[in-house]
């Protein structure tokens, strides 16, 4: 790809480039969570505690906790005095969402570092969003430490968002796979909801594809241990708008799927080799969740293996799944709640429109591949000024 990302040894991120100077006033608070760290493991939080001039007031954590103790959707944390900086850490998915004013009356600046994971439905961004705009109404500016998308800055995947469907899964009208860096997002929103500019310490050492071997991943939630689970994430998400395990309560949450019901060889039988399964095989597989859905039963279905990074496209690959259930079992949606909305349907604001239901429905495959893929050139206008590295998108 064309960019101004060079390799130069190992990725250097946004943590790893900040220096004192670059940090606007003393006091200081930081949205973040354990697994923003730099290349030797240390997190955001140690090493701005750690540095000198720097007064840190506080933790802002999203959803899972800080430390990622919370496993699932929609169960809420409480804050607390952290036991070894003696700093509050205040929870941003309990009672709010939202740090309340009071939070930043304070601070000269507020520093972002979190892990995103490349796809709209990923609620850190949101967060950030929120801490935006509350930044912006405060007076405090926003420092953003920037790290790697590990689904690369490349393919964008599924259509953006359409109007009427925002909720905490989703605020803006982009695609499902974004391609977007979380300071590109911070310079997006920010744009969007006409607000000042955060500054952003940028990435090096990195070429904008798939993370090296080297990077320093932390798992940014409890159910996403690898950087390859991200991948199938961006697609396989989808399943959490229906009553079919995409894995959790497993060791490969998002990579297995299935149910008490399914048939994993018919499964498989059915889509291996079909185009939405270009870049990744079907393995019959069962399991036994220890949480979540089918909880201690027995759950036929199949793991995905991805064959093939380059080709495989996720979001493709899970409409195609999905397709399979709906037509040959008795696969239903979920209903409200998820995710703190209670009134659209999950498969809807998880898609960003009632199209994707629409089809399924329908089980029409031909409208489903077209609404897998995104509109690239459109994208990279839409999302023109926020951009910091230099590449061209491709769906």
């Amino acid at each position: 790809m064309s960019s101004d990302l060079r390799r130069e040894g190992s990725v250097k991120t946004g943590l790893d480039r900040l220096k004192r100077e670059l940090i606007p006033g003393r006091s200081v608070g930081l949205l973040s969570h354990y697994a923003a760290v730099d290349s030797r493991y240390s997190s955001a939080l140690e090493v701005l505690a750690a540095m000198p001039g720097i007064d840190l007031r506080m933790v802002l954590g999203p959803q899972h906790g800080f430390y990622g103790e919370t496993q699932d959707n929609m169960i809420e944390w409480e804050g607390y005095l952290h036991p070894e900086f003696g700093i509050p850490v205040h929870s941003l998915y309990g009672g709010s969402r939202e740090p309340a004013p009071s939070l930043l009356e304070s601070l000269d600046c507020l520093v972002v570092d979190l892990q995103d994971i490349g796809s709209r439905y990923y609620t850190y961004v949101y967060t950030m969003a929120y801490c935006l705009r509350a930044c912006a109404a405060a007076g405090v500016p926003v420092l953003v430490l920037d790290r790697p998308n590990p689904l690369g800055l490349s393919v964008v995947e599924g259509r953006p968002l359409e109007e009427g469907y925002e909720s905490f899964v989703g605020l803006y009208g982009i695609p499902a796979r974004h391609g977007l860096t979380i300071g590109e997002l911070a310079r997006l929103f920010s744009i969007l909801d006409r607000l000042p500019e955060p500054s952003v310490v940028t990435v090096e050492g990195w070429d904008g594809e798939w993370l090296p071997s080297e990077y320093p991943w932390v798992h940014p939630s409890p159910n996403m241990p690898d950087p390859g689970t991200a991948l199938v994430y961006a697609g396989m998400c989808l399943l959490e708008s229906t009553n079919v395990s995409e894995g959790r309560g497993t060791t490969r949450p998002f990579r297995v799927f299935g149910a008490p019901w399914l048939d994993g060889f018919e499964i498989s039988r059915r889509l291996n080799g079909k185009d939405w399964m270009e870049g990744a095989v079907l393995r019959p597989h069962a399991f036994i969740p220890t949480f979540n859905k089918h909880c201690g039963k027995l759950c036929s279905g199949c793991e995905i293996h991805v064959t093939d990074r380059d080709s495989f496209r996720p979001i493709r690959t899970a409409l195609g799944i999905m397709m399979e259930l709906f037509e040959y079992s008795s696969t239903r949606w979920n209903d409200p709640p998820y995710e703190y909305e209670y009134g659209k349907m999950p498969v809807d604001i998880l898609t960003g429109s009632g199209r994707v239901r629409s089809a399924l429905e329908a089980g029409n495959s031909t409208e489903l591949m077209d609404l897998s893929l995104c509109d690239a050139a459109a994208h990279g206008g839409m999302v023109r000024e926020a951009l910091i590295y230099t590449r061209e998108f491709r769906s």
